[in-house]
């Protein structure tokens, strides 16, 4: 992705897999890199069934964590490689 999106632009978007078009929630917030504004995760809230499909890491509040890396593109959606995730 050669444009990095701003945060305000992901946040509330579904997550959805690029592999098998399964929903897994909505991004809620994100974490980054504060010197340089890098995206590093994706974290998820309203989540579906489908994420225990993947085994995600948790934050202290028990969100799912999506590393950026897995992120394929950012429209509607946040389409995301279950390969990269899991």
């Amino acid at each position: 992705m050669a444009d990095r999106p701003r945060g305000s632009q992901i946040v509330g978007r579904t997550i959805v897999s690029e592999e098998h078009g399964k929903k897994y929630g909505e991004v809620e917030d994100i974490s980054f890199v504060g010197d340089t504004g890098e995206l590093m995760n994706l974290l998820i809230s309203n989540t579906t069934e489908h994420i225990d499909d993947v085994k995600l890491q948790e934050d202290r509040k028990g969100r799912n964590i999506v590393p950026f890396s897995a992120v394929r593109s950012i429209g509607d959606f946040v389409i995301v490689s279950e390969g990269d995730i899991i």
